[in-house]
């Protein structure tokens, strides 16, 4: 019997509660690689709990990579706390011109287009009433963020990604990137590792401050990173590929990082949108001494919000936020104020969702559609899903969709020595009838 304890008083679900102490027990070493856990029957019979309890508890482990189940053998675990004590706080490119809008394209299939609920608009518009009755600051503003809105950040993140916060370790940012921009210039000097293929946009801005880009493979386990001063990564839904980092992989990758000296830049962009498990934890909770952790608005509110946090282990924390009073930094205010209405009316509780009904219904229709022709080189979760393809069949199919008026993206754009090529369709920016119209027109380049 596993030496677990369930609290039926608890306002944490059961399937929930067996998880994380499983989770833990893998973690502090009680559980090993290779250890045979109880059947899901026996288990549930030892705890008094429905089988239904165990068998959600071992599904979330096992879509996490930290338990593996074996056809008629048994569930087992599948990775290791490393002996490593976590630490815990206590607290250059030239220019281009934006690529336009190809002529006849008027919907774009991306992976940056969150779904947005006419039904919701409503309470959009009050947000936004309210910040043009607040009073703003009279001055620059905290460079930490709005205060209230750290607060109800903070509440979030441990509700939704375990991440137990204080306000005060959470800075408010103008997205992703900007905290990127915020993080780079306070590493000490060398390369950055970032995921290849992985998210263009990071490698752009680790270039533009001078910085060499190490590529990471994405489909590989990475135990060394060489004199890379940090890596950054997408483990719960790899942009864009759409694979969850495995457990293993995770303790694998912090141990590395420890013995570089370097940090782990955690991209949490759309961890919300799972449809078969809960989202999986933030890499954060493994060691937030070594992890910076970004989050966006982006995929759960709308892009143009501009809007996201950072949270860093105590030295870096105080280099950002001394340069950031130095210079003004920070996200614009009336952003700030709109999205803390946004949280405490429940609004994103609400977006997030809905969002996450419409995703989970269209993504199967998107494998139900491409799966005779491609590989899926994810499980589906988001709003967007990846194709492995030839990359001369990936071009017919696109080039065929912007004849029908849709622009999809090429994986060979998030590619820099990766090789892999295909399709990355998203999925949440278009109506259900563009969706089908556009499914159509790639499918039949393809069935040519």
């Amino acid at each position: 019997m596993l030496p677990v304890t369930l609290d039926r008083t608890s306002g944490e679900p059961l399937p929930a509660q067996l998880a994380g102490q499983v989770r833990a027990l893998v973690l502090t070493g009680t559980l090993g690689t290779g250890d045979r856990l109880p059947s899901s029957r026996a288990l549930a019979a030892d705890l008094g709990v429905s089988r239904a309890v165990t068998e959600q508890a071992y599904d979330q482990l096992t879509a996490e990579g930290w338990l593996e189940a074996r056809r008629g053998s048994g569930t087992y675990v599948t990775a290791t706390r490393t002996p490593t004590t976590a630490v815990a706080p206590q607290m250059t490119s030239r220019p281009t011109r934006p690529t336009p809008r190809p002529t006849g394209v008027t919907s774009r299939l991306d992976t940056g287009t969150p779904f947005f609920d006419p039904r919701l608009e409503p309470g959009w518009r009050r947000a936004w009433r309210e910040v043009s009755v607040a009073t703003p600051p009279p001055g620059y503003d905290d460079p930490r963020g709005l205060l209230e809105l750290r607060e109800a950040l903070a509440a979030r993140l441990g509700r939704t990604r375990g991440l137990e916060l204080h306000p005060d370790e959470i800075l408010v940012t103008a997205g992703t990137t900007d905290g990127l921009r915020a993080l780079l210039p306070e590493l000490r000097p060398g390369p950055v590792a970032v995921e290849d293929p992985g998210y263009r946009a990071a490698a752009e801005t680790v270039l533009t401050y001078g910085r060499e880009v190490v590529d990471l493979p994405v489909v590989e386990t990475v135990s060394d990173l060489g004199d890379a001063v940090a890596a950054y990564v997408t483990p719960a839904h790899q942009h864009p590929l759409g694979r969850v980092m495995p457990a293993a992989d995770r303790l694998t990758l912090l141990e590395a990082a420890r013995r570089a000296d370097a940090v782990v830049i955690e991209d949490d962009y759309d961890s919300e949108f799972r449809y078969d498990v809960a989202p999986v934890p933030a890499m954060a909770r493994l060691d937030r001494g070594r992890v910076v952790y970004l989050g966006t608005a982006a995929k759960s509110v709308v892009p143009t919000l501009r809007l996201g946090w950072l949270v860093a282990p105590p030295d870096l924390h105080e280099l950002i936020l001394r340069r950031r009073t130095i210079t003004h930094a920070g996200a614009a205010w009336p952003s700030q104020r709109a999205l803390l209405t946004l949280l405490r009316d429940g609004w994103l509780d609400r977006a997030v969702r809905s969002a996450r009904r419409v995703y989970a219904e269209r993504a199967p229709r998107v494998a139900e559609a491409m799966t005779p022709y491609a590989t899926l080189a994810g499980p589906l979760a988001g709003m967007y899903s990846t194709w492995l393809l030839p990359e001369t069949d990936a071009r017919r199919a696109r080039d065929a969709a912007r004849t029908a008026g849709f622009e999809i993206n090429l994986l060979s754009t998030y590619a820099r020595s990766s090789g892999l090529t295909g399709l990355v369709i998203g999925f949440g920016g278009v109506t259900d009838a563009e969706l089908d119209q556009a499914l159509a027109a790639i499918t039949g380049a393809l069935r040519a």
